[in-house]
């Protein structure tokens, strides 16, 4: 429930007007505190739409999406702060993940030489490493939806959350359709279902644990491939299951550490500040990041000016 702005002897005329000077209010009690750019007000937005039109759609009893998120968009999304955490972090990743489609494809990588060491190590991967491999990639294409926009997979939800979103879309539908006991009655019964019933599908934290597992002592040597070809939903899968995070979590850990700390925070996957140096390059070149830190402004110069020596595959004495 969204508190009333605190009176000031003037009459607010509407709550577009109220939630306005909250938000200048916020700004004005922190002005230095980086806000959300309009491009991440956008991709989360559009996250939690796609996320709450997935669990109207599990609930199956004739519920109006497109009206649920109209009357949620203009009043407010109940779950919101449950949901926050979630859709930004995907917002963020997918954000990080786009600059190789923004910088046309030629974003910082390892040269010839390094590349073709990563090609001959690939080769070498096991059956078992290449079909945990394939599970993490369709785990992860799950998070996309059918035109490649990002989403929260429902298998990767936490599982109150979860619960949460299915009761208050079940409570708009319940006070929307004016249903009668039976009405009331079989829509209790779909939340319960949609509640109890256990996902089809692992979801991508299961898929990293065993591709992990797969690669046995070769987990370093992987993530440093990983880092090569920027291929960061490996290296976070690696990274989060190696320091005990979930997926979401460990995105969050990476798109807001500081660059110093990258070492330290990667450290169970045996990496060098050289092997990681590509990786502080793309982390650099983000904008708007929330650093866990201030002062990151001027990281992108000094990390591409670093990048600029990098002539080979980490840890291969290339």
């Amino acid at each position: 429930m969204i508190e009333p702005f605190p009176s000031s002897g003037i009459d607010l005329p509407s709550p577009t007007l109220s939630a306005r000077l909250r938000e200048l209010g916020d700004y004005l009690a922190a002005p230095s505190v980086g806000r959300l750019t309009e491009e991440q007000r956008a991709l989360a937005l559009g996250i939690a739409r796609r996320l709450i039109a997935d669990i109207a759609a599990q609930l199956d009893v004739g519920i109006d999406a497109a009206a649920l998120w109209s009357d949620w968009l203009r009043g407010g999304i109940p779950s919101a702060q449950r949901i926050a955490v979630a859709c930004f972090a995907r917002a963020e990743e997918h954000r990080w993940r786009g600059q190789i489609a923004q910088l046309g494809g030629e974003t910082p990588t390892a040269d010839d030489a390094g590349a073709e060491i990563a090609e001959d190590a690939a080769e070498a991967i096991s059956s078992d490493v290449d079909r945990t491999a394939l599970a993490l990639r369709i785990a992860d294409r799950r998070r996309f939806d059918g035109q490649g926009n990002p989403c929260i997979a429902l298998v990767d939800l936490d599982a109150d959350v979860r619960r949460a979103l299915l009761l208050d879309v079940a409570a708009w539908q319940l006070a929307r359709s004016s249903a009668d006991v039976d009405g009331a009655a079989l829509l209790g019964e779909a939340v319960r279902s949609a509640i109890e019933a256990a996902p089809n599908d692992h979801g991508i934290d299961h898929a990293a644990a065993a591709y992990r597992a797969a690669l046995g002592p070769d987990i370093g040597r992987a993530s440093a491939i990983a880092i090569a070809r920027h291929d960061w939903p490996s290296l976070i899968a690696l990274a989060a299951v190696e320091t005990q995070r979930s997926y979401g979590a460990m995105a969050i850990a990476l798109l807001t550490a500081e660059i110093a700390s990258l070492p330290a925070l990667l450290a169970p996957l045996g990496l060098d500040r050289r092997t990681i140096a590509p990786l502080e390059v793309s982390l650099a070149m983000l904008p708007a990041r929330a650093v866990s830190g201030a002062n990151a402004g001027d990281e992108p110069a000094a990390r591409l000016a670093a990048f600029s020596s990098f002539d080979g595959l980490p840890g291969d004495g290339a």
